[in-house]
């Protein structure tokens, strides 16, 4: 077997079984335990259209709460009925500042300047909050910090694990023009429902225009596997296509069914076949980026510049299931269509060129329980440190349920209501007043909801590694907003930010993989949160960080008229936008009287320090 198919078979199956670990310590849904189907058996499916998720989401009434003062958005209703209940009360309101950090780190992923800051505490309006919320959501970063959670859904990557020899053939040098066709789809506000559709066929919907073709990227940057044109390898690329396809927007995990009748949930092998046959009928291909053939011989040929990473329709192909996933051994012919638990009605086969358009219309159907469920689910992890569905790529049997199934329905329902709008949906989880909770532990609260699954409070959450890494160059004021092409991280010229770094499916770049940036073999539901001594071996060892330290000493001590206990401040306020104690100030002024040795001055070595705390990595 080829390493790079293997080790992606493998991670896939690894990754589904880590997004399950959750499972374990919630309670199960009330239909019951999940039991496994013998192989064959047939599935009622009256029945099993009644699993949670399989229902159309509806709109509900507002639950009967006492506290009618504190919801500020319909959300808090649902929250505050649920607090009641378990006899938790919810948490006041976070200071000012804050807020203004928390949101600025949100939504742009970079934490706000001093006088940014200053300027809105000093806004006493009671619109200032909304205001702020406004203004973060046009900044050009606000694309990029959700293009960070969407490209590890589609497990954006610009290489493959395998490479024989110097071959770099199957590499994809312009994969950045699909990372920043998604940027520009979330700063446009692109409908998540045409999102979808132009990710699968922006190449055949009646309105296409060439600016969407890189959206094609969802597929043309998948796997290439070595010796392609063996039938066995080219089954495992059909099957990590359906597995982020239908995982990414759909929550459930077909790809199980790929061997034999989904152990758990409603997928028959014949569906998994269905879907594979569009794959089936699809070529991932290099073309100019008006989408015409690359003329052979020609500079663009030789170097791939100015290219796209796409899929295009070859002759359509239905499948054959094959006997537990036995390539040589095949059964029923399977026509092309759409999973059969997710339409009411007798499954329509595809009938147009591969199918691709046909199963994008049938994801983004707003008739569809499940699409509208998953990104909202997704975008309120973002948010609150987890979802309201704790395994997010797996609604299925072996998932979780909901923690707030009433809660979720409406959100998704009110989402496709105004037009499947993400920035829509950032101004109901931002502006409500369980997101404007404190993140402080109140001990009553903490006995009955230690994991705090009911929100009477704000989670304190880590710093992906795009926040941190970029708001350590926007301290050192040595961060290039610009993208464009793609740099490594390890690169010391790159001080762009982390978004635009080099992403490796063959070996992902230390500084991701150190902290926790997931592998891009396989699709990822969520991002592991670990704390390793190498994680703060690097903030005290590398190159990178001693730079920065140098860059943000000279920044603060620009003006040598200051004092020491000025710049302290100004140091404080820059990092973790706050005045520091006064424990702290006695602190830094005692270390910065020491004699100077080592390389580093005192003050670079102070810089370093503070640098390196865990508050420059935590959001409260």
């Amino acid at each position: 077997m080829e390493f790079g198919w293997v080790k992606s078979n493998y991670l896939r199956c690894a990754s589904l079984l880590i997004s399950l670990v959750g499972t374990f310590f919630v309670a199960w849904p009330s239909v019951g335990t999940a039991q496994s189907k013998p192989d064959g058996a047939p599935i009622d499916w009256a029945k099993a259209r009644e699993w949670w998720a399989f229902q159309p989401p509806t709109k509900a009434e507002l639950p009967k709460i006492s506290q009618a003062a504190w919801p500020s958005r319909r959300i808090d209703h649902f929250v505050l009925a649920k607090l009641e209940i378990q006899k938790l009360a919810p948490s006041p309101v976070a200071a000012k500042r804050t807020l203004a950090r928390r949101l600025y780190l949100d939504l742009t992923g970079l934490p706000p300047t001093p006088a940014i800051l200053e300027a809105f505490l000093s806004d006493e309006t009671n619109r200032a909050y909304e205001k702020l919320v406004e203004q973060l959501m046009q900044h050009t970063a606000f694309g990029e910090r959700f293009a960070s959670m969407w490209l590890n859904i589609s497990r954006y990557a610009e290489d493959q694990a395998h490479q024989v020899g110097a071959n770099t053939a199957f590499f994809y040098p312009n994969a950045y023009k699909y990372r920043g066709w998604i940027i520009n789809a979330f700063n446009n506000d692109l409908p998540y429902d045409d999102f979808i559709r132009k990710q699968l066929a922006a190449d055949l919907q009646e309105n296409k225009t060439v600016v969407d073709l890189p959206a094609l990227g969802f597929i043309g940057l998948g796997h290439k596997y070595y010796d392609r044109n063996r039938l066995a390898v080219k089954a495992e690329e059909w099957s990590e296509q359906v597995d982020t396809l239908t995982r990414a927007f759909l929550g459930l995990t077909v790809a199980c069914a790929q061997c034999h009748d989904h152990k758990y949930d409603p997928v028959t092998q014949k569906d998994y076949y269905a879907l594979a046959g569009v794959f089936a009928s699809i070529d991932l291909v290099d073309r100019m980026e008006d989408g015409s053939e690359i003329k052979k011989k020609s500079g663009a040929d030789k170097k791939r510049t100015g290219t796209i990473h796409i899929v295009r329709d070859t002759k359509p192909m239905d499948l054959h299931v094959f006997l537990r996933g036995n390539t040589e051994t095949k059964g029923d012919l399977v026509k092309r269509r759409f999973l059969k638990v997710l339409t009411q009605n007798e499954s329509k086969s595809f009938t147009q060129g591969s199918g691709r358009l046909e199963l994008a219309e049938a994801i983004a159907d707003p008739n569809n329980p499940l699409t509208a469920r998953v990104i909202v689910n997704r975008v309120w992890s973002l948010f609150f440190g987890r979802g309201l569905v704790a395994t997010p790529s797996n609604f299925g049997q072996l998932g979780s349920p909901p923690s707030h199934p009433e809660l979720l329905d409406d959100l998704s329902v009110r989402f496709m209501e105004n037009n499947w709008s993400i920035k829509w949906l950032v101004r109901e989880l931002v502006l409500s007043s369980t997101y404007q909770q404190n993140s402080q532990i109140i001990s009553r609260n903490e006995l009955i909801d230690p994991a705090n699954i009911y929100l009477w409070r704000m989670n304190r959450r880590r710093l992906s590694v795009e926040q941190w890494r970029d708001s350590i160059l926007a301290a050192s004021n040595n961060l290039d907003r610009r993208g464009g092409e793609s740099l490594e991280l390890t690169d010391a010229k790159n001080v762009h930010r982390t978004v635009y770094g080099r992403v490796s499916r063959k070996k992902l770049n230390d500084i991701l993989m150190q902290f926790d940036y997931p592998d891009a073999n396989v699709h990822s539901a969520k991002r592991s949160v670990t704390t390793t001594a190498i994680q703060k071996l690097f903030m005290i060892n590398s190159s990178f960080m001693v730079e920065q330290a140098k860059r943000l000493a000279k920044r603060i001590t620009g003006d040598s008229s200051a004092t020491d206990l000025t710049h302290i401040q100004s140091t404080y306020a820059l990092l973790y936008n706050r005045k520091p104690t006064r424990k702290e100030t006695d602190l830094g002024l005692a270390f910065l009287r020491l004699p100077e040795e080592g390389k580093l001055t005192r003050w670079e070595q102070y810089s370093h320090a503070l640098l390196a705390a865990n508050e420059m990595i935590f959001i409260d």
